[in-house]
């Protein structure tokens, strides 16, 4: 249980320091890293900080928050 409050520190804080930088992203974009961080740390808790679990929420997270910004 640790490793995974462990693991969600690291995720939240390095997305918040992404976030920090994104001033010249578009909303697009910005919503990519936020899914990709909210998945990651979705993963994790729901496969108990696996790696495998972390980085397919990751991916999963990216893409929903890719989809839900596209340009119409």
């Amino acid at each position: 249980m640790a490793s995974v409050n462990a693991l969600t520190r690291t995720t939240l804080a390095l997305a918040l320091l992404l976030s920090l930088g994104c001033s010249g992203m578009s909303s697009q974009d910005k919503s990519t890293a936020v899914g990709a961080g909210v998945g990651a740390v979705g993963g994790a808790i729901l496969t108990g900080g696996s790696t495998a679990g972390t980085a397919a929420g990751a991916v999963v997270g990216g893409v929903i928050g890719h989809e839900v910004k596209k340009d119409k």
